[in-house]
């Protein structure tokens, strides 16, 4: 119970990766709050998993490229759980669409951009004023990030290098406060993510291209998110942490 009584936010928190960690911040005792964007379903039976658990949550629908929808979002936590914000995990993002650089027009370019950019500034402005000494922030970063991503992903790689680089900012500016930042840079994971872009054979090979020859399950991510959550990673911030099961070292 690592995390008793501390409040999360966990930003597309009801599915996969984010499902994952929601579970495990509970499982350590995090009042978590699960955000989602259109899939009410998906949020309600991840909360009734941490309500089964005996964990305390609630679901809050919110598009979090939007700063008046993420504030919102930010109010609710607070209504429920008091004032207090202890943990922000920024899980929302994708890939939206495999396309080159002649497929893209500027209104995709912006999209993914703010899908995966943007919703972690917007997250990072609204929480960090609630946040006491000793929280935490979590960002999601990609293997793309460091390698460039496979075809058609060259937006997307370039959003999740800037989060990178956006980490390692937010870890100068909040380490005064005893804040930290850290971010995940996750390689083939077993999602619906991969079930939707990845072709069968192709992840066949990445797996087998990876040290450990396999793909790595979403409860490992969010291990990893707990301990990063966790005054067990005190002395950590400004990382980018891979896990990737040795696909790539950086």
């Amino acid at each position: 119970m690592r995390l008793k009584n501390k409040v999360a936010i966990v930003s597309g928190g009801s599915r996969d990766i984010g499902r994952a960690v929601s579970l495990q911040l509970a499982k350590e005792g995090a009042k978590v709050v699960v955000n989602y964007f259109d899939n009410k379903d998906l949020a309600e039976e991840t909360l009734k998993m941490i309500q089964d658990l005996g964990g305390e949550a609630i679901i809050v629908q919110a598009d979090m490229t939007k700063a008046a929808e993420v504030n919102t979002l930010v109010a609710k936590a607070k209504e429920a759980f008091g004032e207090e914000i202890n943990i922000l995990v920024n899980v929302v993002g994708g890939l939206v669409a495999r396309k080159t650089t002649a497929e893209m027009d500027e209104n995709f370019w912006d999209f993914v951009m703010n899908v995966n950019l943007k919703s972690v500034f917007l997250a990072v402005k609204a929480v960090s004023p609630f946040m006491p000494a000793g929280s935490s922030i979590i960002n999601f970063s990609s293997l793309a990030a460091r390698d460039g991503g496979g075809p058609g992903a060259s937006a997307y790689a370039t959003s999740k290098g800037a989060v990178m680089t956006y980490t390692r900012a937010l870890a100068k500016e909040f380490g005064p406060k005893n804040i930290r930042v850290n971010a995940l840079a996750p390689g083939m994971i077993a999602t619906t993510f991969h079930d939707t872009f990845s072709k069968p054979e192709v992840r066949t090979n990445v797996a087998n291209a990876t040290a450990l020859k396999r793909e790595g399950d979403a409860q490992e991510v969010a291990d990893l998110v707990a301990y990063l959550a966790s005054d067990d990673s005190s002395f950590l911030t400004g990382n980018n942490i891979d896990i990737n099961g040795g696909l790539a070292f950086s």
